[in-house]
């Protein structure tokens, strides 16, 4: 299908569940704030689509990044700044960061609800046998010096607020003048 018939279909179907209904008060250009309420069930069902399967295919820090950049591309748009060399950069990271999203999504309509039912994608990062917390193919003997040494910079800190707090305490490296 055409996108533009995708739209309308989900429209016609989102719309009969209540979906993509919004009713908010936002901030104008010029920081005014401002009632509207807007109908968007094609746009809202897609993007819930698209979000499920980025769940699976992008990986975690590159989805964070895109998370935070994704309100600094909206307020571009909404303030009208789509011929920029912001929006061409911001741009060109959302296509590498979206390569590989891809799959099929099943999603739930129901009163005004997108309830996900399933995902599935030939790039999905998901393995259910090294993810496990049951039996799996990771040895999660090995996460044991991971975690001692991701947790070391909390464990200095507390090691900094004890001595601190004890002065007595000669067990601890930090220099007390």
């Amino acid at each position: 299908m055409k996108a533009s018939k995708i739209i309308e279909k989900l429209n016609e179907i989102g719309g009969k569940n209540g979906i993509g209904i919004l009713n908010l008060v936002e901030n104008r250009l010029i920081g005014m704030k401002s009632h509207g309420v807007y109908e968007t069930p094609g746009g809202s069902i897609l993007y819930a689509a698209h979000f499920q399967l980025e769940t699976i295919t992008v990986d975690k820090d590159t989805m964070h990044l895109k998370q935070k950049l994704a309100v600094d591309f909206a307020d571009m748009l909404y303030n009208g700044k789509w011929f920029s060399p912001m929006q061409e950069a911001l741009t060109a990271f959302a296509d590498v960061a979206n390569k590989n999203v891809t799959g099929e999504v099943k999603l739930k309509l129901y009163k005004g609800n997108i309830i996900p039912a399933g995902v599935t994608s030939p790039y999905s990062l998901y393995s259910e046998s090294l993810a496990s917390f049951g039996e799996s193919d990771y040895d999660q003997g090995q996460a044991a010096g991971f975690i001692n040494a991701w947790g070391l910079p909390t464990t200095v800190l507390a090691m900094r607020e004890k001595t601190m707090h004890d002065p007595d305490d000669i067990s601890h490296p930090i220099k007390r003048d």
